[in-house]
């Protein structure tokens, strides 16, 4: 959820922090803060606001610090202020935050009773306080921060920094961590993530959790040392070089990162046909065949869920496999039936997303197989996995996602075929690459909808319906629209309107209809119900069709031939587009919006 990167080598600490927290910036954009060892001491900067708010006092100031850590925020507990801004630190310890203490207020109150005073509103500072404690005993930082970690519970991660040298520690548990180094220039970088680090950390690390990463930097050298909580010496770090680029840190001729991301699907699916079907992804997915399970069931949060519902169409269509769907937030509490025969698909962009990773342990605890559709390779839930399915979608800077969803449908639709041993009939790839060509009309067509959201931007609300394979993409639509244009906005069954929705239609509100070829008829009938009670309507469905014509207020018509799987893929990128347009419209921060961030790490 938040941004968090840390430096200690010879350069200047000011420079990588800074840069690696813009990259990092869409995973959080509350408040911004860096604590630097400046002239021995640990001074503190941070800002309410976005993270030119830091830079411009940065630039006042131009600080040259060789340590030094950061921190991007979203809010958890504590308003957006200055005060509850990361860093946080004091005399001795300065310390950045992601994730929540669950136990903090408990932990909180023992401290105050004891004496401690708290500068902030933060679940984040109680660690700070308790390692500050520790610390006056021991005179130990890895025992204090052992101690520290002990205590609380949550995940989280921690990156501290201490006035008496320039070493940089970090711990976690079930949130991302990635230590670096770069032994040419001897500096050592930490980071929530690794893209943060790309350029400046040839090699890096993920601990797992409970591991202390201590990071020392000499005249001669640069290592980090790990540790178990007992502080012995831990194996249980995972290494790699960091492959990563930084393509996708450019919008190039795009105004917003969304609608680069939008535009960047047709070529993406063409590429994930090609590594799953012909190329080096073959051997992943055709395993699928040999050991199908006797149920999935499929775990997910916001737009990976639905995409998610788009593959369990797919799943027992093709297979007559079971697949139960659940709202990663609800299926770990809810005591789940499993069974060893069953297998968990878990779906996330990121690979980070909290209550998802959480569903994972609990299968993995029950001893069943764990299968991921993932675009971070060498992420906490990839690495936790039994099977991982990339969804080779590239970086998405965008909060809104757009390609991360087709991706994910698309890589379910293949390994459906895969399980069902049709991977190679000749049509499905001819669909895919059909798909490829819908999505690529589609963005030629945008003024149109540019066009449709020009009438409609200024209604109060808005309700998306689909029937059957559709229904996933009506919700998906009114997610975009309400992320990125903050107005009401509902996805429903169409069949479901006469059983309460219908109750708000009047002539500010409008209905998005999905209308595909199947269950067209019955589609068409529910929107002629909001029709009858003046609502407006645009309607998205086949091309040339008199009767949408007819009905609709606004009709954008596509061309569903050739795509009897795939079609729900296309209409969502419409749905992407009329989202967009209507937060250009209404002026929002359409890569960054309110409220929310990228990769959501708690709970």
């Amino acid at each position: 959820m938040c941004g968090i990167v840390g430096y200690s080598g010879p350069g200047n600490s000011v420079n990588s922090i800074i840069e690696g927290l813009s990259r990092l910036e869409y995973r959080g954009y509350d408040s911004s803060g860096i604590c630097l060892k400046l002239n021995g001491e640990l001074q503190v900067i941070k800002k309410e606001g976005k993270l030119d708010n830091l830079k411009e006092i940065l630039n006042k100031m131009n600080p040259s610090s060789h340590t030094g850590i950061g921190h991007t925020r979203w809010a958890t507990h504590g308003a957006v202020t200055t005060d509850n801004a990361h860093p946080h630190g004091n005399e001795i310890f300065a310390v950045v935050h992601n994730g929540i203490i669950e136990n903090a207020s408990i932990l909180k109150k023992e401290l105050q009773a004891e004496g401690w005073e708290f500068k902030s509103q933060t679940d984040s500072e109680v660690f700070l306080v308790l390692l500050t404690k520790f610390y006056k005993q021991t005179s130990n930082t890895l025992q204090s921060i052992s101690k520290t970690f002990n205590l609380i519970t949550g995940n989280s991660s921690f990156v501290i920094i201490e006035k008496a040298s320039d070493k940089l520690y970090g711990i976690k548990r079930s949130a991302p961590l990635v230590v670096g180094e770069n032994k040419e220039t001897r500096e050592a970088f930490v980071s929530s993530d690794p893209f943060a680090l790309v350029g400046f950390a040839p090699n890096i690390y993920f601990p797992q959790d409970g591991v202390i990463c201590e990071g020392v930097v000499s005249e001669t050298e640069v290592k980090f040392n790990f540790y178990e909580l007992d502080l012995k010496p831990s194996t249980r770090i995972k290494s790699q070089a960091n492959a990563m680029t930084m393509d996708a840190n450019s919008k190039g001729d795009y105004e917003h990162y969304m609608l680069k991301e939008i535009h960047e699907q047709s070529s993406l699916v063409d590429k994930l046909a090609g590594f799953y079907i012909k190329n080096e992804g073959r051997k992943v997915i055709e395993d699928l065949d040999k050991s199908i399970p006797a149920a999935f069931h499929i775990t997910a949060c916001g737009t990976a869920w639905h995409a998610g519902l788009v593959i369990k169409n797919y799943f027992e269509m093709d297979n007559r496999i079971r697949c139960f769907v659940d709202i990663a937030s609800e299926f770990r509490y809810k005591n789940p039936i499993l069974n060893k025969k069953e297998v968990g698909l878990f779906i996330s962009q990121s690979g980070e997303t909290a209550d998802t990773l959480a569903c994972q342990e609990l299968c993995t605890e029950q001893d069943i197989a764990s299968y991921s559709i993932i675009n971070v390779e060498g992420s906490t839930l990839f690495r936790n996995s039994t099977k991982n399915f990339l969804i080779h979608a590239g970086r998405e800077i965008g909060v809104a996602s757009t390609k991360a969803f087709t991706l994910q449908a698309l890589t379910g639709f293949l390994m459906s075929r895969a399980m069902s041993k049709t991977l190679d009939k000749p049509e499905v790839y001819q669909e895919i690459i059909t798909l490829s060509q819908r999505i690529n009309e589609v963005c030629e067509n945008s003024e149109q909808y540019k066009t449709v959201a020009e009438n409609i931007f200024h209604k109060k609300g808005f309700i998306f319906t689909g029937r059957g394979t559709y229904f996933p993409i009506a919700l998906e639509g009114a997610l975009k629209l309400k992320e990125i244009a903050y107005v009401h906005a509902e996805g429903y069954a169409a069949g479901e309107l006469k059983h309460g929705p219908i109750a708000l239609i009047d002539e500010d509100i409008v209905n998005i209809a999905v209308v595909g070829p199947e269950l067209f008829e019955k589609t068409v009938s529910n929107v002629e119900e909001v029709k009858a009670r003046r609502g407006v309507i645009v309607t998205v469905g086949p091309k040339n069709n008199s009767e949408l014509e007819h009905l609709s207020d606004f009709y954008i018509g596509l061309n569903f031939d050739g795509l009897p799987n795939l079609a729900p893929l296309m209409v969502n990128v419409v749905l992407q587009f009329v989202a967009y347009h209507i937060a250009k419209l209404k002026g929002t921060d359409i890569d960054k919006p309110r409220n929310l961030a990228k990769s959501v790490t708690v709970e």
